[in-house]
This record gives C-alpha cells, sequence and structure tokens, in this order.
C-alpha cells in the first residue's frame, strides 16, 4: 500500500471480505483532494430509521485484523456514550439502537459495510472508521448518498466534506506542536521517521519533513512496512545505521506492527534514553497490550489522557471503569469517539429530527461539550477546536503530561507545510445550500 502524491484521489485496495458483526445496543494522503459532492436530493436516512421508540445509528470499526488492538476500545466509548443517552431519555423522546458492523482491518470491506448500513439497515448517522484508508473508502459512499460519517480519530488533514465530522486532530493539533516541542527539547538532534505504509503516515511524515526544513532541523531517515506487519528487523538496522549515537523517532505505526517495532527496539538497546520516540498512534490501550516495559519514557502526542484532572475526565473514566472493568482504559480516540456521540445527539435535538440530515448537519456547526478533554466546539469546518497535549509513558501505563496548550486549538485541515495546498479551506456553515467549499 504505498503512498502516492497527486491531485487524483489516493486509492487503497484491500484483500479479505470478512462477515459482519451485529449488535444492537439500546440501552446498554496524499495531496489534497477537495470533497465537494453537493447533491440537492434529500438526504436518504429512511423513515424506517426512526420507527417505533429507536432511531437506527450505524457503528463502524475493526473488531478483528491488525486494527482491532485499537478499534475494539472505540466501539466501547461509542457504546457507553449511547447507554448513558438511552438511560437518561434517550433522543427526541426515542432510544438509540446500535447497529455494529466489522469493518475487519480491511478497506473494501469498510465500504461495503457502510452500504449495508445506509440501504439495509437504514442507519440515520454511522459512527465509524480508524485508519485514513478505511475513511478514504467509504466516503464516496457518504457523499454520493449525502449521508453522515462522524469519524472519531487524528488524521493527516487535506480533506473537508460536508458529509463527515471529524472529531480527532487536524495536524496543527497534534503532528505540527509535537515537532516543534521536539526541536526544541532535543535541539540539534537528527529525526528518523517510520510509519505504516498507507495515507496517514506518508502524508504525516511529508508535513513533518517540511516543517524541519523551514524551522531548521534534519530528517536522516525515512521507512515503511506494510500495515499490519511485523516484520520489523530491518528497519530497526537503518535506524541504528542512521543515527549511531542516538536521535528522534517520529512514529506514525499503527496496529500491530507496534508490538513488534517497540519489543525489537529494546531489545537492540534502543531506550528512550538516545532514542526517544513521538508516537501518533499509541495511546493507553496500546501501551497496555505492548507492554509498558517496552515503552516507559517515550512520548506520544493527542488531544486528550486518562490523566487529564477535570471533572468531567474523571467523570468518563468512572462511568468507563464500571462498565467495562477497573482493569481498563481510556485514550484520545476513545473521548473522541465518546464526545461524538454527544455531538450528533445535541444536533439532532436542536434540528427538531434525526432524519433529516441537511437540518442535522446544519445544527451541528457551533454545538459545544464538555468533553473530558475541555470544552470543545464543533467549527463550520467540521472539525473540533482542541486542546493539545503530550505525554510520557510512565511506569503504570498511564502518562505525565508534559505539555499542553491550556487552551483550545482551532482546526486548520489544509496543512500550510503541505505543496499547493495554500488558499484552501472549508466551511459548510451555509444551511440554505447544505454549505459550501470555498478556496480562497
Amino acid at each position: 500500500m504505498t503512498g502516492q502524491f497527486g491531485r487524483r484521489e489516493f486509492i487503497i485496495l484491500g484483500s479479505t471480505v470478512a462477515g459482519s458483526v451485529l449488535l444492537k445496543a439500546c440501552g446498554s494522503g496524499g495531496t489534497p483532494t477537495a470533497s465537494t459532492s453537493m447533491s440537492p436530493e434529500a438526504s436518504p436516512a429512511a423513515s424506517t430509521a426512526m420507527s417505533g421508540d429507536t432511531i437506527k445509528v450505524g457503528i463502524l470499526h475493526s473488531l478483528s485484523g491488525t486494527m482491532a488492538i485499537s478499534e475494539k476500545s472505540v466501539v466501547d466509548a461509542e457504546q457507553l456514550a449511547i447507554e448513558e443517552i438511552n438511560n437518561a431519555g434517550g433522543v427526541l423522546g426515542r432510544k438509540i439502537e446500535a447497529i455494529v458492523e466489522d469493518g475487519a482491518s480491511d478497506w473494501p470491506t469498510f465500504n461495503e459495510k457502510a452500504k449495508k448500513l445506509i440501504d439495509q439497515d437504514k442507519v440515520v448517522t454511522v459512527f465509524g472508521c480508524w485508519t485514513s484508508s478505511s475513511r478514504k473508502a467509504v466516503l464516496p459512499t457518504f457523499e454520493s448518498k449525502n449521508h453522515m460519517l462522524w469519524y472519531p480519530v487524528q488524521y493527516e488533514g487535506q480533506e473537508c466534506s460536508k458529509n463527515v465530522f471529524y472529531t480527532g486532530a487536524a495536524p496543527n493539533q497534534q503532528i505540527e506542536p509535537s515537532v516543534t516541542w521536539l526541536l526544541d527539547k532535543y535541539k540539534g538532534q537528527p529525526f528518523f521517521l517510520v510509519g505504516s505504509d498507507y495515507v496517514f503516515p506518508r502524508t504525516a511524515n511529508t508535513i513533518i519533513k517540511a516543517q524541519l526544513e523551514a524551522k531548521g532541523g534534519k530528517v536522516v531517515g525515512e521507512d515503511y512496512i506494510p500495515l499490519g506487519g511485523t516484520e520489523v528487523t530491518p528497519i530497526i538496522s537503518k535506524i541504528k545505521a542512521a543515527l549511531p549515537n542516538g536521535g528522534v523517532i517520529y512514529n506514525s505505526l499503527n496496529g500491530d506492527s507496534n508490538v513488534a517495532f517497540f519489543k525489537q527496539m529494546q531489545g537492540a538497546g534502543m531506550g528512550p534514553d538516545k532514542y526517544p520516540s513521538m508516537s501518533v498512534s499509541i495511546a493507553e490501550e496500546e501501551v497496555k497490550a505492548i507492554g509498558v516495559e517496552y515503552l516507559k519514557g517515550h512520548y506520544a502526542s493527542w488531544n486528550y489522557f486518562q490523566t487529564v484532572d477535570s471533572p468531567e475526565s474523571k467523570k468518563f473514566v468512572e462511568a468507563f471503569k464500571k462498565k467495562y472493568g477497573d482493569d481498563r482504559v481510556v485514550n484520545d480516540p476513545m473521548e473522541a469517539a465518546y464526545t461524538m456521540v454527544y455531538l450528533w445527539k445535541q444536533a439532532v435535538e436542536q434540528a427538531k429530527t434525526a432524519d433529516d440530515l441537511d437540518k442535522v448537519r446544519a445544527a451541528a456547526l457551533g454545538q459545544t461539550f464538555d468533553a473530558p478533554g475541555g470544552k470543545y466546539t464543533l467549527e463550520n469546518n467540521h472539525h473540533l477546536a482542541k486542546v493539545v497535549r503530550i505525554g510520557e509513558v510512565r511506569e503504570d501505563g498511564l502518562f505525565d503530561i508534559v505539555y499542553d496548550t491550556k487552551t483550545v486549538v482551532k482546526p486548520v485541515p489544509w496543512n500550510q507545510f503541505v505543496k499547493d495546498t495554500k488558499g484552501y479551506s472549508c466551511d459548510w456553515s451555509d444551511p440554505a445550500k447544505g454549505g459550501k467549499f470555498k478556496i480562497t
């Protein structure tokens, strides 16, 4: 799965088509591509989505395959929010019925399941995806059907669709500030960039290389392994050869690859004292799965950590552990997923309808929510303004927050360090036209 940086859409081909899992929870890269589907036809959510006493919503994440290590917990967070909302009376007097599908870490399967949720199950919205490849695989379906996807994970930007709400970080809310922090802390140290071979890591590294060049930093190597690949010995050897005296590793590996990578890093004697790493897809859940002994002292950049000291964070952690067990942890994508369910609820209540998706989209803009990570606002570009945080893995597997912006950072989807993006912006605030995309 190699990256291409043309102005055409990035296409990822997968292999396996997996079966689906149906659950009901009724009370429990590259260069910029402007998504400009502006079909004037009515939103297609069928009236059956609100029949009886329930409103059907879709949950679409990987419950199997390499990405299950990260995505299963996001499903748990979404179902927690749904349970809380149902216990408080539901939405517009109706309970939420969640239909859960397994994307199986396979991009064609994600699209197949998205079509099923929309066409057969008649859901009014879908909460889903993790990798940018899975999101890009389903995007044409959501746009052609004028439907609605809520996406909870940090991503590379360079996208703006009126059919998607992005509740994870844009590059200026994760990648850019973490690079700036590393340059300040490890002055003069060279960087090696490692990532999974798909859209997000390749575009993230394009941003990082341009940012380092602009700020006087130095990249001495860049390498990728297939998503889910565990043969990391060659890449470890390349890092040691390029950084014989140590240096900074910027890590955008996803899924199970991180297990092999950090275990072999330690086995090669490459600890955080000489080879500090900054990860953008490792959070509390992954630390627990990989083993804290392999990650202690390394860093991650997110908008939320379980150790955020706020009443909302403590309430979220307590509720999650009560439902799923005291041994469970929460993390940034889970917090973003939990938050987006509540933002959708608020938009539906303001619009006074769940099945008129154009009205719900218009009502979503400007919604604020006291999330575990802070008071967040959904901006007119369909992204959240969020606090930026950097954490260091500590002995108990949680993160000491070593940096935060204190106040929210407004999202900038079109990244300044990617060529040919200057002048791009997105604003979907015109409800009469269903929103608008503009080049300024």
